[in-house]
């Protein structure tokens, strides 16, 4: 027995020495010894210009014949007045009428070009929240230091901070090395069929290839994740697939004092229980994995450990990621029950009900696997599940850290923001950018303002805003971007 003993404490020894040195040979892969960026010569009118850009209600709908097309028009003419000397020396197209697509010539045109992307449109206030605005959503309101108003954050701050950048950097006689395009879609929050998609399809169509496309998604979070106190630039490598199914269950109508066994909204509510119980397995691996080898270097010794140790305590890690809604959404395909609808009358049983549950997919999964998972955890023939199809995407490929693109976004970050984490990222919403993989293949999602957990509750919320100085952090930004290239 007390050989055994003392094997067992040679084991668990050599164990705890192979942890230790895998979490003392991790490197870091943040970049060192760079010169900060210098400060531009901003005028606070470059606010100005962000509350007048909030005060044209260029909302997209479900339906696009609600399109307020007079505000759209007028957004493109006060952008066309505001930036004379980007529409004197950029190439201007309108794609689809309301779609904005600019071309910079560079001096090199051997070297294949960049394209910058943001979105126009914005997401409806919520009938009855008005009142709970502290300034009216499309008045952009200036107070506190911030910049109050629908589009401050999404997206209309990338537009103009780009728009801003370029007017700089001409005035400065500045002409980027790699012909730079500017492509700013109208529909994004449509699912941007109209918009970005036309322009990816345009430029698919004049056989153009890029080096690198940087679209909106991740941002700089100031309140950092588990183990690092400093904030964590996020530079999104994927984004989530997208599809919504349609559950409907049929049963027997009649009268409520007479009900069967089970009804079809008692049908459907087990339906739905069932897959909330049997969520889609959780995975480390992927844009997850390219985000721990960058973060993991800069933890804490104790959650360095843990996290340098998957092949160990993989559980662990999953479990603490699961943690927060944020963090659960990284690691699996999610399901969230959106809308229920059945009943005429509260003494009229139902005869058919249905139900949509938005999926958003991890990289890895597919709209044909989501469909064929949800039927075999319901197992039950009498739900019908059909996909909607209207936005159906698959998630992105995962794009590469080693690129010209990505090296350029990083250094970009620590000259301009010198105290922050550079990390890749899954993002778990959708962007514009995901209608660019036939021209691109290294394409990038990254906004660079700071942001906390709750600030990034006010992105289609109550409330949504920017502060003024972030938001001259946000050209700065751009004009160093493009002079990188």
């Amino acid at each position: 027995m007390k050989k055994i003993a003392i094997i067992i404490g040679i084991a668990l020894l050599a164990l705890f020495v192979y942890l230790v040195y895998n979490t003392l040979t991790l490197a870091s892969k943040q970049l060192t010894g760079l010169s900060p960026a210098p400060e531009m010569p901003l005028h606070d009118s470059i606010s100005q210009h962000l509350t007048q850009a909030i005060q044209f209600r260029t909302v997209s709908y479900g339906d696009p014949t609600m399109m307020d097309s007079i505000q759209f028009e007028h957004f493109i003419d006060f952008v066309e007045n505001t930036y004379p000397l980007v529409h004197k020396t950029l190439k201007q197209e309108r794609v689809n009428s309301f779609a904005l697509l600019y071309t910079w010539p560079g001096k090199d045109t051997a070297l294949l070009p960049a394209l910058l992307m943001g979105h126009y449109d914005v997401v409806p206030i919520i009938q009855g929240t008005e009142k709970m605005w502290a300034h009216k959503p499309f008045d952009g309101t200036v107070a506190d230091g911030y910049v109050y108003g629908r589009g401050s954050l999404d997206d209309k701050s990338t537009v103009i901070g780009l728009l801003e950048a370029v007017e700089h950097l001409l005035k400065q006689n500045v002409q980027p090395e790699r012909t730079i395009y500017l492509a700013f879609g109208h529909d994004e929050e449509a699912s941007g069929k109209l918009g970005g998609k036309q322009i990816a399809e345009l430029l698919e169509q004049r056989k153009l290839r890029f080096e690198y496309v940087m679209d909106e998604g991740g941002t700089i979070k100031i309140d950092g994740v588990a183990g690092i106190t400093k904030p964590i630039a996020l530079i999104g490598v994927a984004e989530k697939g997208y599809t919504t199914l349609e559950l409907t269950s049929v049963g027997e109508g009649g009268h409520s004092s007479m009900p069967p066994p089970q009804t079809s909204i008692g049908m459907l509510a087990e339906a739905i229980d069932r897959l909330q119980k049997n969520p889609f397995p959780a995975k480390l691996g992927g844009a997850v994995g390219y985000m721990m080898d960058y973060l993991v270097p800069e933890m804490s010794f104790g959650s360095k450990l843990v996290m340098a140790n998957q092949w160990l305590l993989n559980p662990l890690i999953i479990k603490t990621f699961s943690n927060t809604n944020a963090g659960n959404a990284m690691l699996r395909t999610t399901i969230a029950p959106t809308i229920i609808q059945a009943g005429v009358k509260d003494n009229v049983l139902p005869i058919e009900s249905t139900a949509k549950i938005n999926f958003r997919i991890l990289p890895g999964d597919s709209v044909a696997g989501i469909v064929s998972y949800v039927n075999r955890t319901i197992a039950n023939e009498k739900v019908k599940v059909r996909s909607l199809q209207e936005s159906d995407t698959d998630p992105s490929v995962i794009s590469d850290t080693a690129t010209f693109g990505f090296r350029l976004i990083h250094h970009t970050i620590n000259r301009c923001f010198p105290e922050v984490i550079v990390a890749p990222f899954l993002v778990l919403g959708g962007t514009d950018s995901r209608h660019f993989s036939n021209v691109c293949d290294h394409i990038y999602r990254f906004m660079p303002i700071r942001l906390n957990d709750e600030d990034l509750k006010r992105i289609h919320g109550t409330n949504e805003r920017t502060s003024v100085t972030d938001f001259k952090n946000m050209v700065r930004f751009y004009a160093e971007l493009i002079k990188g290239n």
